[in-house]
């Protein structure tokens, strides 16, 4: 038969009943066959005789078939094949479960009567027989001892079912394809001393060997090659794109040098700070402000803990472009956190004694607020807008833009972050920033095109916030939180309440936070019925709890107020303000105060159904606060009924008050696809071999590996299968990884 490459249609290749099933789990050509991975792998055990067998160990046997029988279950609801099968000696059955007797027809097929099969599962007990349940299994065509023993010997691999067809099936049908498959159509995207230097395996040596290994070693160096392809392909994507051909710079910033002789706005904004900037903040100001007096556009992804100053690191950045004549815009997600970053800024620019231009553009503004701020920054004067969306709207212009601020940068997609960079001669410098901290190999995977600044520590005199677990079913405990509650008010604090849901008729949504912000599915505990919402209930509602503590005896003549997503921004706005001033010192409030809420008062917290929260977003929560010197503390009341993996993230969330240790615990618990996220643009969203948990070393070399090629080859011009491998992932056009 002729021999095939990477893209020849699977038609020409398997049964046009095959081609039907594997397009339907979408695979359609040789390359996607190929590229499938097995999602694990068996190994055969030490054949042993039935009659050695006990009860709960494993075992794998070589018998032969003697009856094979399909049968309903009693309750009616799905099919078992039992089949009965011996060694020579003794009987032993295996047992296979199934919704319909079509999924049992493969096994109907092979295991016949007479037919020679491993077997391979852990033993159990049915009505005083020996049996197995769903063992794995394969047919035997050549029995002879060295032909069990050499099958005995190699990794099976395992695939997720395709468009129905089960895993032996897809072994079979890509065994088929691998007999015609031309190694030479098979590129070799890893340098020659790159792979020699990391013991890899060659391109067409890790296919075969992931399919058909012969030893485990085989498919593990097979798997890891593939991974650092993969690697590589996508951190060669993520930083090219800077240079032309010629190593030239595609595009070209204003570099923002500050001024010389120590009496720069920069300096008198620093020495007119109500506090001394810590190491880290100095630090990383060290890093941005490098980059800005650069003609190479910045691109920098700022990591900051919750109160650790990274708004100050923006206002520098953004005076540094004011006193060069330019102009600098902050992008926020939420009106909310426009607003606070406007008075903020304003306040540490009066303090500074300096006469900056500032401007709020936000939906919310008035028609004839927002046609002044447009109008001179149209005029192109140096000065700082803040804003929403609304800055990234058509009509809005800001000529003189050399710097852009985007905050809590996961909100945003890179689409709407490069709007105000685009068709611009001088592209502005961008510095991107997150109070959510994000593990370095997922940072280096989604936000690979961002030089990364990591900046630690907290503002002087601020405290950690005590944090301490509270059973809802603990009644002398639930009892004592309201009284606290009333106590700190009395001493002229402020209590957050928070509740994960709305209002008692709404289904639960079980809605976290990963370590980028993206939101994910928390794991439920036990049926999703959420209940009547109550302060004491496993899922309590805002609204619901908001009524209860008004007409609680502890809390009598302290006024409770009331935000979340389906109020207004105005009453919410409202709500805010009033807990701010005292007049409402307690706010009951889903995740809407997440970000953007800086009340120094504020040094309680309580967070109902916290089992519900995801671990990122309950430090979010716990953030807001502790923002003063007065000792904060956040409750975390909670279901007694968890997971263990539950119990672990309010384990860790209570025993630690570093956000980039809690990212890390948080990379941990999760599965990969809550790690990147189920709905990502672009061609990399679905990793097939790397993993962000796991392969931070390849993640980290590759990428070091890729900086150096596009060092001395910008447009790849000498890597040609490289080239290629990126053009495919990214498509005609070269987009950076979004999240949306």
């Amino acid at each position: 038969m002729d021999a095939v490459g990477l893209e020849t249609p699977l038609t020409l290749c398997v049964g046009k009943a095959a081609v039907r099933r594997l397009a339907d789990g979408g695979l359609s050509t040789v390359r996607d066959l190929v590229y499938y991975s097995p999602r694990r792998y068996y190994s055969w055990g030490r054949l042993t005789n039935i009659q050695w067998l006990k009860v709960g160990e494993e075992a794998t046997l070589l018998v032969q078939v003697v009856n094979a029988n399909l049968v309903s279950n009693r309750s009616g609801q799905g099919v078992r094949l039992m089949v009965d099968v011996t060694d020579g000696t003794q009987r032993l059955t295996c047992t296979f479960f199934a919704k319909n007797r079509y999924m049992l027809a493969p096994h109907q097929r092979l295991l016949k009567p007479g037919s020679t099969v491993l077997v391979s599962g852990k033993i159990g007990e049915f009505q005083g027989k020996l049996q197995m349940v769903q063992p794995e299994f394969e047919e035997l065509e050549d029995s002879s001892p060295e032909a069990v023993a050499r099958r005995a010997g190699r990794p099976i691999p395992i695939y997720k079912a395709v468009g129905g067809l089960p895993s032996w099936k897809v072994s079979a049908l890509i065994g088929t394809v691998l007999e015609r498959l031309d190694d030479s159509q098979i590129p070799e995207v890893i340098p020659d001393e790159v792979r020699a230097r990391y013991s890899l395996m060659s391109a067409p040596a890790a296919l075969r060997n992931m399919h058909q290994p012969e030893a485990t070693v085989d498919w593990e160096t097979a798997k890891r090659t593939l991974a650092w392809e993969e690697a590589l392909v996508l951190q060669t994507a993520l930083l090219s794109g800077r240079r032309d051909a010629a190593g030239h710079l595609v595009r070209k910033a204003h570099p923002l040098a500050p001024h010389d002789g120590g009496a720069g706005s920069v300096e008198a904004l620093i020495n007119g700070l109500p506090f001394s900037l810590t190491e880290s903040q100095i630090q990383a100001w060290g890093q941005i402000s490098a980059d800005l007096a650069l003609q190479v556009p910045m691109q920098r992804l700022l990591q900051a803990d919750v109160g650790a100053g990274k708004t100050v690191m923006a206002l520098l950045a953004m005076v540094s472009a004011v006193e060069n004549g330019f102009q600098a815009a902050l992008l926020a997600p939420t009106e909310v956190l426009a607003r606070q970053h406007y008075s903020s800024l304003g306040d540490l620019l009066t303090r500074a004694g300096l006469d900056v231009p500032l401007h709020l553009l936000t939906g919310k503004r008035s028609q004839a607020e927002k046609n002044e701020a447009l109008l001179r920054l149209a005029a192109g004067e140096a000065g700082i807008v803040v804003g929403t969306h609304a800055l990234i709207q058509e009509g809005v212009e800001i000529p003189q833009l050399a710097l852009l601020v985007v905050d809590e940068q996961h909100r945003f997609g890179v689409a709407q972050r490069e709007y105000l960079r685009e068709g611009r001669e001088w592209t502005p410098h961008l510095l991107v920033m997150t109070a959510t901290p994000i593990p370095r190999t997922i940072a280096m995977t989604v936000f690979g095109d961002l030089d990364v600044t990591l900046m630690k520590g907290m503002p002087p005199g601020r405290l950690p916030v005590e944090t301490h677990l509270v059973s809802n079913t603990n009644a002398a405990w639930m009892k004592r939180i309201w009284s606290r509650a009333k106590e700190e008010v009395e001493k002229g604090g402020r209590v957050y309440v928070v509740c994960p849901r709305i209002d008692g008729g709404e289904a639960s949504s079980d809605l976290g936070r990963d370590g980028l912000g993206e939101e994910v599915t928390i794991e439920a505990e036990g049926d999703d019925v959420p209940g009547d919402g109550t302060v004491g209930s496993d899922v309590p509602a805002a609204e619901v709890v908001a009524e209860n503590l008004r007409s609680m005896p502890e809390l009598d003549g302290i006024r409770v107020g009331l935000a979340h997503g389906r109020r207004s921004p105005e009453e919410n706005a409202a709500a805010f303000s009033q807990f701010a001033s005292g007049e409402a010192p307690i706010l009951v409030a889903t995740t809407v105060i997440e970000v953007g809420v800086d009340v120094p008062e504020a040094t309680l917290m309580i967070v109902l159904g916290a089992q519900r929260f995801g671990l990122s977003q309950l430090h979010q929560l716990r953030g807001r606060v502790g923002r003063s010197t007065t000792q904060s503390v956040c409750l975390l009341v909670h279901s007694p009924t968890q997971s263990p993996v539950t119990e672990e993230r309010l384990d860790a969330i209570a025993t630690t008050t570093d956000g980039f240790t809690l990212a890390e615990i948080d990379l941990r618990l999760r599965s990969e696809g809550d790690v990147l996220g189920q709905s990502q643009s672009g061609r990399f969203s679905g990793l097939k071999f790397l993993s962000v948990r796991s392969d931070g070393a390849t993640i980290a070399a590759a990428r070091g590996v890729a900086r150096s090629i596009l060092a001395d080859d910008p447009a790849l011009l000498g890597s040609s299968a490289l080239a290629s491998a990126v053009q495919a992932s990214l498509g005609t056009e070269a987009v950076w990884l979004e999240r949306n």
